[in-house]
């Protein structure tokens, strides 16, 4: 096999990585595991990503989600994103809040702000009633990101 094949191969494997990380990290804590596609040990050593940029990707993957979820109104999508299972009247009642509030735009109002295993995403939400910047702090369990609550 020659060299750009191999180099190509190994990028692509990086790269799904990547992908299969980011999706388990926001994935709900009961999802069953992805299949790896972690390259082989040899070839890994070269071209491991630190483990601090695979936490900034995460945090930020797990901000947008947020962002989104409150963007679309779906408690239920933003339960998935919580450290612990939320009950269903939590849920309900976070729903009713986000309903009654009308239509709002959702944006990252910086960058994910990480420190070691903590994080805090702003959130910057434009409603009718006006905007706010509501600071979420994040936690990572069990090798997962989360919002605790």
């Amino acid at each position: 096999m020659n060299r750009a094949l191999a180099a190509g191969l190994v990028l692509l494997g990086v790269a799904g990585a990547g992908v299969v990380l980011g999706l388990l990290l926001v994935a709900p804590s009961g999802a069953p595991p992805a299949p790896s596609s972690t390259p082989p040990p040899a070839t890994r050593a070269s071209t491991s990503t630190p483990p601090d940029a695979v936490d900034a990707a995460a945090v930020t993957v797990l901000a947008k989600a947020i962002v989104d979820a409150i963007a679309r109104h779906d408690s239920a999508a933003f339960g998935k994103l919580t450290c612990r299972p939320q009950s269903a009247e939590a849920l309900a009642a976070l729903q009713r809040t986000w309903d009654a509030a009308g239509p709002v735009s959702a944006t990252l109002a910086e960058p994910p702000d990480l420190r070691g295993e903590s994080a805090t995403a702003k959130v910057h939400v434009e409603a009718a009633g006006g905007t706010k910047d509501t600071p979420f702090p994040l936690h990572k369990e069990n090798g997962r990101w989360c919002v605790p609550g």
